[in-house]
């Protein structure tokens, strides 16, 4: 009896059932791995391990792979919130079914987009995704302006893609979309410090991130004023005690410290913004160059 799991396994955790059939499977050996939970039918000829409720595996059921922002969080990218799940087929796909459910077709799209692409993007990518470059461009033409960012700041960051690939994807992008490069910043080491450096800079704030306090550095300086560290345990590894030694020092070397959680980024931005306007306003404006790093 031939071992179905094993051979889609090795396949990637999906597998045709012609691939299956040239290693030496049988209609009764698939038809006994689905019946006993060793595969699931991601849709007609199509074998699967993963969790059918999981993104790539719907993506598989409608007749694609994914792509845009749902690609981005199946890597585990910078991604805030649920999206619907966004789909790359062929050209030429026909019968496309939903993502929920093999045996009905697609219908009205709900909670899934469909984008037919050519063959260069269709011939690009691996069983489940389509490439990086052009999951990053979907994001850049489709999503507002601090989800894109997220995006391609987490890509650069964990070197999913590298300069020469960023400059590329801002060649790929329509005239009007190129200037997201000016928001960009590869230094950027989380989503909350990502969505927080967007939304500043939308409300008229300069900021500077990564800036060095010593041997220590500031997620962020907004206004050569306020110096912003960002918490979260997904985020950060800092103790108890060097979140409270690193204050002092950013207010002994002259900065208003203020320090948030991750999810107050998420979830209460208007109370830290007007925080911020307070801190702004109750402290004299700076000059420290071009850095924003104070002298000594």
């Amino acid at each position: 009896m031939t071992d179905i799991q094993a051979l889609v396994n090795g396949l990637g955790g999906l597998a045709q059932k012609r691939q299956l059939v040239a290693r030496g499977a049988r209609d009764c050996d698939l038809t006994r791995a689905v019946r006993d939970g060793a595969v699931a039918r991601a849709r007609q000829g199509w074998y699967t391990t993963v969790d059918v409720s999981a993104p790539r595996v719907r993506a598989i059921r409608v007749g694609g792979r994914l792509t845009g922002i749902s690609a981005i969080k199946d890597w585990g990218g910078w991604v805030l919130g649920e999206h619907p799940l966004h789909v790359s087929v062929p050209q030429n796909a026909a019968r496309l079914r939903n993502q929920w459910n093999r045996r009905k077709p697609i219908g009205a799209r709900r909670g899934v987009r469909v984008y037919w692409d050519p063959p260069f993007t269709s011939e690009r990518g691996s069983i489940w995704h389509v490439s990086a470059a052009e999951a990053l461009r979907r994001v850049a033409v489709e999503e507002d302006l601090e989800t894109a960012v997220a995006a391609i700041d987490w890509a650069l960051f964990t070197g999913r893609i590298d300069q020469f690939d960023f400059e590329k994807l801002i060649l790929s992008l329509p005239r009007h979309k190129q200037w997201i490069r000016s928001w960009v910043d590869g230094r950027c080491e989380s989503l909350p410090e990502s969505l927080a450096r967007t939304r500043l800079r939308l409300a008229g704030h300069t900021v500077e991130i990564q800036v060095a306090v010593g041997r220590k550095r500031i997620d962020m300086v907004i206004d050569n004023i306020v110096a912003l560290e960002i918490n979260g345990k997904q985020f950060h590894a800092h103790t108890f005690e060097e979140d409270h030694l690193k204050s002092i020092e950013i207010t002994i070397v002259g900065f208003h410290a203020m320090s948030v959680s991750a999810n107050m980024v998420f979830t209460q931005w208007e109370l830290f913004s007007r925080a911020v306007s307070v801190a702004l306003g109750s402290h004299a404006p700076r000059n420290f160059g071009n850095s924003g790093i104070p002298p000594g």
